[in-house]
């Protein structure tokens, strides 16, 4: 079958996943692939400015959005899978955009463990690497193990390929040493620093002799300012920093952020550190490939939430404030977020063990929800593992009335009845948070997602 024919047999399934299920990310990709395994490196080509790919245990959703908002206000012409499915499916649905000739940008988050099969058909210019922590262990496997796979992929790129790396992080920071076109990206804030790492920092040792980091500031869970007393290696000197962090909040921040093309403030939308060191990342990719910081500002300040991203809406009169909770590194920041709120928090938390999970949800034990325990007036646990929610928030100290209920549905609605006027508080994991988009969308609360 000639390319053309397969595009249209890909396009066709796209326009009828559209009609019957709202969406059509992953199937038209899927479909494609199955007629031509190699249409994504076939496609490739047609990107008349090349690709950039996002890679990150967490933010890639988001940090691709705010660099969608970027080169849209810069007028570049994107081809993007900005609906978050970020396999090699999601990949090839976005590629049937590509046009023969076009001069877009491709513009791709992908998951961690394919990015180096999509790597390789891709053959992007730029990789944006932001962090890797603990997540899904049952596929995944150990974060070393991770690490070695991005290692191996960053060594098979040819010369003239741009990293953009987070210096905070060791495991991403190792992969540009000696590399000739690395860009890093950090923090230099120690308002920021926690008082000592927490139960969800996982790479703590060196990545030349294993012995442990010493850490001068600790950010977010093992990212910081770091060096290693045996060997002497040490945190890279990043070229875009954040330098002042007023975290305000659900409302957002506000970053001092200084680069080599001159200092900014920024005014992020977005709340949490988290968030920040997604802003740096963009900021920090968008400046490499040229785009002026005044472009960039705008881009970032006027980027909004993907869904589930720190995303609120209105359901039934009240606003129910979306936050995705998939590993202890990421709850632990969504509930630093909310720490900063005034009053009482009343939170709905989903809770499921499907495969986009991991099944092994003993992550929850190493959040640390203690730290809003007293802050809680009533929690709602949801989700095919609900009642292990409950016993987490027994566990760390909840006296507030806790709520089981295993329907998404059934619980929200109860959650929002149940209200005193102030915001709900909803933290689905990923499943979880599928589930809700197409709760919220039939009840037409929520857009749909299409590619």
């Amino acid at each position: 079958m000639m390319l053309a024919a397969k595009l249209a047999v890909a396009r066709t399934a796209r326009a009828a996943s559209r009609r019957l299920r709202g969406g059509g990310t992953t199937v038209p990709g899927r479909v494609l692939l199955r007629l031509d395994p190699r249409a994504i490196a076939t496609l490739a080509p047609r990107l008349g400015r090349g690709s950039v790919v996002i890679s990150a245990t967490n933010g890639k959703t988001t940090t691709a959005a705010m660099l969608a908002s970027v080169f849209e206000r810069a007028g570049i012409g994107l081809v993007h899978n900005r609906t978050g499915s970020n396999m090699n499916g999601g990949v090839a649905t976005a590629m049937l955009d590509a046009r023969p000739g076009g001069d877009e940008l491709g513009l791709f988050e992908v998951d961690e463990a394919w990015l180096p099969a999509v790597a390789r058909d891709l053959r992007p210019h730029t990789f944006l690497l932001s962090n890797l922590f603990r997540d899904q262990l049952d596929r995944y496997g150990e974060l070393a193990v991770l690490a070695e796979r991005w290692s191996e992929m960053v060594a098979e790129q040819p010369e003239g390929t741009r990293l953009v790396l987070n210096a905070d992080d060791p495991l991403v920071a190792d992969l540009g040493r000696g590399h000739p076109r690395v860009v890093y990206f950090g923090v230099a804030d120690d308002s920021l620093a926690l008082a000592e790492l927490q139960h969800a920092a996982d790479s703590k040792r060196c990545g030349r002799c294993d012995h442990a980091y010493a850490y001068a500031a600790v950010y977010l869970a093992h990212l910081g300012r770091y060096s290693c007393p045996n060997c002497g290696q040490r945190r890279p000197e990043p070229e875009v920093v954040a330098e002042r962090v007023v975290l305000r909040g659900m409302s957002g921040s506000n970053v001092r952020v200084r680069t080599s093309s001159g200092a900014v403030e920024l005014r992020l939308p977005l709340p949490g550190l988290y968030n920040v060191y997604n802003a740096l990342a963009a900021t920090a990719t968008a400046l490499a490939l040229g785009v002026p910081l005044a472009q960039v500002k705008a881009g970032l300040e006027g980027a909004r939430a993907a869904f589930g991203r720190v995303e609120t809406l209105e359901v039934d009169g009240r606003a129910v404030s979306i936050m995705l909770v998939k590993n202890p590194a990421g709850a632990n920041e969504v509930l630093r977020t909310l720490a900063l709120e005034d009053g009482a928090l009343d939170l709905w938390i989903a809770l499921n063990d499907g495969i986009a999970d991991g099944r092994d949800v003993s992550w929850v034990w190493d959040a640390d929800f203690e730290g809003v325990a007293g802050r809680i007036s009533r929690v709602t646990c949801a989700g095919t593992r609900a009642e292990e929610m409950a016993l987490r928030m027994k566990y760390a100290g909840v006296e507030a009335p806790i709520v089981v209920d295993r329907d998404l549905g059934r619980s929200l609605d109860a959650a929002v009845a149940a209200g005193n006027g102030l915001p709900l508080y909803a933290l689905p994991t990923y499943t979880a948070l599928l589930e809700l988009r197409d709760l919220l969308a039939d009840r037409g609360v929520a857009p749909r997602w299409s590619a």
